[in-house]
């Protein structure tokens, strides 16, 4: 299913398309849309091919059409701190989205079958937090992924307040996933070749409308096997309590960013970048790998490159009695300009995006790993 839009040059090309065919109606979902550059799920070799609008398939990975995101993101009516639940959650970019809306004290889980596509979708997900400048900008619910058959998740599993299925439903399996949402919560699915939404309006009933039609592949059966016990997918909890540390994390940032949201919005739209081909898009997206290697090694901006040595600990050699000399003489040295220093470093990090939160994490006086941990690095 797709092919309902033309092809962009680049993601927000794409994006403008989607909202001229009316897939995309609501400012929010333009902005997590244009928030989350779609290329960046695909593999380097198939990315010429990301802003058609076309599912795309590898392997096990797999990514829906634009036009079905959009409808979905459109149906499920998010909001913040709400819970959600991803059968078939994939690469992680539909929960990515989602997660940029329901803020840090929503729930975002996922439920996929095979463990190569989590481990991709978590190595995506380390990618958008390492060189985005999204998230900085929006308050974001980390999705967690959960590797398992949706059809086997523990019957005592919790409900939620939206649920979204990304393979193909048949009527017998319906009400198995209309008992994950909660009253007053929305269920979109693929049902019997019809991207449905379903919205629960009381203990036993129901509301029910057809979006589009679509063509999924179907949910695989859990296989069966006589001496063997099936196995049980349980879910994570959603009333884990925040340790105290993540709600410091959470309100430092909020606190930092409102200092840089002037120019912002609550829920920003990026600037348009100038139409670009193959051979820009290729670059771009190395530019973004090299951020991601220099912000592993604590390099992500000019001011984390080593500063002169504190001059009270100059040792009591000539040499250090002739630099005394010339301090007194003459006045402390220069310091390098920001210029000089960028281009010592080398041409990786000129690349570096200018981001002002980022920026005021780093400034602050505090250890290097508690800056990377403010900044949702991890150490590994």
């Amino acid at each position: 299913m797709g092919g309902a839009v033309s092809a962009g040059e680049d993601n927000d090309e794409l994006i403008d398309n989607l909202k001229e065919a009316q897939y995309i109606r609501s400012e929010l979902v333009e902005q997590v849309f244009r928030a989350i550059d779609r290329a960046n799920y695909y593999l380097d070799e198939f990315r010429d091919s990301a802003y058609k609008d076309l599912a795309w398939r590898h392997g096990n990975i797999h990514l829906s059409a634009p036009c079905i995101y959009s409808e979905v993101m459109e149906a499920l009516e998010l909001r913040p701190g709400l819970s959600f639940l991803n059968l078939g959650s994939g690469t992680g970019y539909l929960s990515t989205m989602v997660g940029l809306i329901l803020g840090p004290f929503g729930v975002n889980h996922g439920v996929e079958l095979h463990a190569d596509v989590i481990n991709y979708a978590y190595q995506k997900l380390e990618f958008f937090i390492k060189t985005s400048e999204s998230f900085d900008r929006f308050e974001f619910c980390e999705p967690c992924f959960i590797a398992g058959n949706c059809l086997e998740i523990a019957p005592e599993s919790h409900q939620y307040d939206r649920v979204y299925c990304g393979a193909g439903v048949q009527r017998e399996h319906e009400d198995y996933m209309r008992r994950f949402l909660k009253v007053g919560g929305i269920l979109v699915l693929p049902l019997e070749e019809k991207l449905t939404k379903i919205k629960r309006t009381g203990s036993n009933s129901w509301e029910t409308k057809k979006i589009i039609a679509v063509s999924f592949a179907p949910l695989l059966l859990p296989k069966q096997k006589a001496t063997v016990k099936p196995e049980v997918v349980p879910l994570p909890s959603i009333f884990e309590v925040r340790t105290l540390q993540d709600l410091a994390r959470i309100s430092i940032r909020h606190t930092l960013k409102k200092k840089t949201s002037a120019g912002w919005g609550p829920w920003p739209l990026l600037r348009r970048r100038l139409p670009c081909g193959p051979v820009q898009l290729r670059q771009r997206w190395a530019q973004q790998q090299a951020r991601a290697i220099l912000s592993n090694h604590y390099a992500f901006v000019s001011r984390l490159i080593p500063e002169a040595s504190n001059r009270c600990n100059i040792s009591d050699d000539s040499e250090g009695e002739e630099d005394v000399k010339k301090d007194k003489d003459y006045g402390p040295p220069r310091q390098p300009s920001e210029e000089a220093q960028k281009e010592s470093a080398g041409p990786l990090l000129q690349e570096s995006p200018v981001n002002q939160l980022r920026g005021l994490i780093l400034d602050l006086p505090l250890p290097e790993p508690l800056k990377m941990y403010l900044l949702h690095y991890r150490e590994k």
